[in-house]
C-alpha cells in the first residue's frame, strides 16, 4: 500500500502526476467519522496494490479543502491522472464505498 499526507505542496508530484488512481481522503482530527472511516480506506489501499491513499488535512491544508469545494468531512474523491473520477461524502461500509468508487 502506498500512503501520502497530501499537502499543497506535494499535491502536483503525488496526485497530478501520479501514475496510479489516488483516493483522496479530506479529514480532520476532531472528526468522528473520519476516525471511523480511516482504517477502512487503509483496508481498501492495501487490497488494491494499483491505488494509492492520499490524506488530506482539511484543518492543515485549507486550500486544498477550497479547491475541492469541501464542504462536509469525511470526503474520498478518487482521482486519475489529476481528474476527479468519483466523490463519495460521508461515512459508508467498506463493500459501499468500493462499489461507489468503482474499485
Amino acid at each position: 500500500m502506498t500512503k501520502y499526507e497530501i499537502t499543497q505542496e506535494n499535491y502536483e508530484e503525488l496526485v497530478t502526476k501520479s501514475e496510479k488512481p489516488v483516493l483522496l481522503d479530506f479529514w480532520a482530527t476532531w472528526c468522528g467519522p473520519c476516525r471511523m472511516v480511516s482504517p477502512v480506506l487503509d483496508e481498501i489501499a492495501e487490497e488494491n496494490e494499483n491505488l494509492v491513499l492520499g490524506k488530506i488535512n482539511v484543518d492543515e491544508q485549507g486550500a486544498l479543502a477550497a479547491q475541492f469545494r469541501i464542504v462536509s468531512i469525511p470526503t474520498m474523491i478518487l482521482m486519475d491522472h489529476g481528474e476527479q473520477v468519483e466523490k463519495v461524502i460521508g461515512y459508508r461500509p467498506k463493500e459501499e464505498l468500493k462499489e461507489l468508487l468503482g474499485i
